[in-house]
């Protein structure tokens, strides 16, 4: 059953935040067809916990607690804790290229890409070897098609499809930026798990689900989502730039399809952007962070504090990632162009930890500097505020990222639970 929230929570305000919720899902043109938020203390309660309108437009199904969002780039953060376990074992080293060559000979050979469509590209040496910090704080050099428009014209007449489910279109590609130069968002989560999954022999999904969720007692994540989990799936849907809504084919459907054969172990991990999941399941993994590195509830050490430390520390304090750095989406039916939200001061910047962001100020919505979060592509958002115990996560699934209904609501909903929890406080 999912879980119930804290009895402690102020009513009133709950009230409240179910209210901005179901304002956005509701009428006869909601804004968005359906949401679900969890909020989860570092003693591993869920303070908050709603589910609001349909699993997709028009459709009957109510959406609820254990409806099954595909998570996309929420998966990173899952493969940060399982390298960090590794690291914290010996097996990998965060800092050592040489073994991540000898593990991964790809990442020896690849190329860095240079020119454009005008001058001709080409492909050169890359001056230092890729280390697994590089990877996990996406400073290896490696791209998304979507997101870097020169890789997406290299990529042409032929194109990538970074959801395919073929690992030449996340494993193939080459480096946009020398190692260690430049911060860029790209498939370096995946080449981590990579890593992971030939140095322990088990697949990406074998292995969270023996070293991470089941001392968690997680039941409802996974790469290749059961028939169970199959049918509690929300629907898909675009937003048109009008802002019209509707259903839309599933962007990441190879995991989702039945394969009359192979076995899912035989099939591409993606721990960039692989997971299935619910928001009250993930809510358990962003507990244990909140909770130094040990599950509140089970009471399975899955990190070491110092690791966690480790995870939360700003990797890039060189190289910041401006707010309203403008950035051009190379494919913007998946990703609208950035900054979708300005920040309102131009030098506000954000660090980089091992696999998510770390905001380096107070946010209007209350949630403290040194906040970690990240989301992913289909419009889902998490944090984890290690200052004040808490953290959260609203789901939706919602064609091109970057949604500013989805976006909105969840300010207003993250406002409000700081509001609860300073009332709480008060008491």
């Amino acid at each position: 059953m999912p879980a119930i929230p804290s009895p402690h929570f102020p009513a009133g305000i709950q009230t409240s935040l179910r209210q901005h919720l179901d304002k956005a899902t509701s009428g006869t043109s909601p804004a968005v067809a359906g949401l679900v938020y969890s909020a989860v203390n570092r003693d591993g309660e869920i303070i908050f916990n709603h589910a609001s309108g349909a699993k997709g437009l028009g459709i009957a199904d109510p959406m609820t607690l254990d409806t099954v969002f595909w998570m996309a780039s929420c998966t990173k953060m899952i493969t940060g804790i399982a390298c960090m376990q590794l690291v914290e074992q010996g097996k990998l080293v965060l800092d050592d290229g040489r073994q991540v060559e000898t593990i991964a000979p790809e990442l020896r050979d690849v190329k860095v890409l240079e020119g454009d469509l005008k001058t001709g590209f080409r492909l050169v040496e890359k001056t230092r070897p890729i280390t697994l910090r590089m990877l996990l704080n996406h400073t290896a050099g490696f791209p998304y098609p979507f997101d870097d428009p020169r890789l997406r014209d290299y990529s042409l007449p032929i194109g990538f499809d970074e959801f395919a489910g073929n690992t030449d279109d996340v494993l193939g590609l080459p480096l946009v930026n020398q190692p260690g130069t430049k911060f860029q968002y790209g498939v370096n989560i995946d080449w981590a798990g990579v890593l992971l999954e030939r140095v322990t022999g088990l697949s990406l999904d074998q292995y969270f689900q023996k070293h991470i969720f089941e001392p968690l007692g997680v039941k409802d994540i996974a790469f290749f989502p059961t028939r169970d989990m199959k049918k509690r799936l929300a629907y898909m849907h675009r937003r048109e730039k009008d802002g019209s809504l509707h259903l839309s084919d599933h962007l990441y459907r190879f995991p989702l399809a039945e394969r009359r054969t192979g076995q899912p172990e035989d099939r591409f991990c993606s721990g960039g952007a692989g997971c299935f999941g619910t928001p009250v399941e993930y809510c358990k993994i962003i507990a244990v962070l909140l909770n130094n590195g040990t599950c509140p509830r089970t009471k399975s050490r899955i990190l070491k504090p110092e690791t966690v430390d480790e995870m939360f520390k700003d990797q890039i304090p060189n190289l910041p990632r401006y707010r309203n750095t403008p950035s051009e989406s190379a494919k913007p039916h998946l990703a609208n162009h950035g900054p979708v939200r300005p920040a309102t001061d131009d030098t506000e910047t954000e660090g980089w930890g091992l696999t998510f962001s770390i905001n380096h100020r107070k946010w209007a919505t209350g949630r403290p500097a040194g906040t970690v979060n990240w989301e992913g592509i289909a419009n889902l958002f998490w944090f984890a505020d290690r200052d004040t115990g808490v953290g959260g996560m609203i789901a939706s699934q919602i064609m091109p990222y970057g949604d500013l209904a989805v976006l909105e609501t969840n300010d207003a909903v993250e406002t409000g639970l700081y509001q609860g929890l300073a009332q709480q406080a008060h008491h």
